[in-house]
Formats: structure tokens, sequence, C-alpha cells
């Protein structure tokens, strides 16, 4: 049942928002260039690795070695407004389709953080990944990284049809009033680098 709503939501999403899809592709061509699309392989369910597609929110700007630029130096004012709207991820309506992420669910994060994870935050992959999820409207990047991989293990635990369409109101309200965009401190959210509560 939670795949065929996926499909439903998804496929519906992706024809009413076509026109913003549209205008937000043109967009970025002009004031970032190509490419457009941010492609990135993500862990999915069981941890299975999948391509994430967003819109690209930063510059491809690099030092004198050709390590790219904090995060901080190469976002731009529109692609901040990207990112505190959650337009960036309309993209991953196509994963939706495709099977690898669901509406709801922990949001997929890096590769790298696979061996980092103690057992129970492991389990935030028993789940496929979503576009929101429970941390998501309970704090977002604001959250600490143990209190965001707990909520992600408790929507493991507790999810349901019912508890999908709060988060997915919950969602709504969260992006309208666009808190919890970024961790304090950074444009987005520092990386997780692990714990010792095994």
């Amino acid at each position: 049942m939670k795949r065929i709503i996926d499909l439903v939501i998804a496929s519906l999403s992706l024809v009413l928002f076509m026109p913003a899809l549209i205008f937000i592709y043109l967009q970025i061509r002009i004031r970032l260039g190509s490419p457009v699309f941010f492609i990135q392989q993500r862990p999915g369910l069981r941890g299975s690795p999948f391509n994430l597609i967003k819109f690209r929110s930063m510059r491809d700007e690099t030092d004198a070695t050709g390590k790219l630029l904090s995060d901080e130096q190469r976002m731009t004012p529109f692609g901040s407004f990207l990112r505190s709207t959650s337009l960036d991820e309309l993209p991953e309506l196509i994963n939706v389709l495709r099977g690898d992420m669901s509406i709801v669910g922990p949001r997929p994060l890096l590769m790298e953080y696979l061996p980092l994870y103690n057992k129970e935050q492991a389990r935030r992959h028993e789940v496929r990944p979503g576009i929101t999820g429970w941390a998501q409207v309970n704090g977002r990047n604001s959250l600490d990284w143990p209190e965001r991989l707990k909520m992600d293990v408790y929507y493991v635990d507790n999810h349901n049809l019912g508890l999908d369409l709060k988060i997915i109101l919950m969602t709504v309200k969260q992006v309208l009033s666009r808190q919890g965009v970024s961790e304090e401190g950074h444009v987005t959210m520092s990386k997780f680098r692990g714990n010792n509560d095994e």
C-alpha cells in the first residue's frame, strides 16, 4: 500500500510541479550554469546504493589545488532560496518513481557514513529513504546527529499510513516556515563523524 501511495503522489506531484521544475531548471542554467542536477550516490533500502537526483544549489568553485571550496563559499542567494524552500528536492520524485525512495522515510545520507553508525542507528536503512521524514519535521538540520538518527529509528519502528500523513502535513508547515534549514554556524549541516555508543 505504501508503494502504491508513493507512486500516486510522485506522479501527481511531477505533473503539478512541472511548470516550477522547468522554471527552476532554466534559472539554474542561467545563474549557476551546467550541470543543472546534483547527482550523488546515497545508501537506500538495506544500504544499497542509488543515485540521488537534486537540483544543484551551489557553484563548483575550487581552490588552487582543485579542491572544492566550502559550502559557505559556494552557496549563492538563489541556491539558499532553493534549499530553504526545499525546491531543490523536487527531482527526488523521480527517485520515488524508480523505487529508490519513498515520499516519507529517513533522509538518505552519505555512503561514507555507513561504517560510522552503531547497530541501532544502522536500522534507519530497514526502510526506503524518504524525501521527508520524522527528523525533518522535528528540527530538520538544526538537530544534532544523535537526536536526528534516533528519530530515524523511531520512524522505522512506528511507521504507518497515519504517521506518514502526519509527516506530510507537518512538512508543508515546515517548508513554509523555512525553519531548521541549516545547523547553527553552517549553511547546511556538519558531517557525521561517528560515535562511541556501540
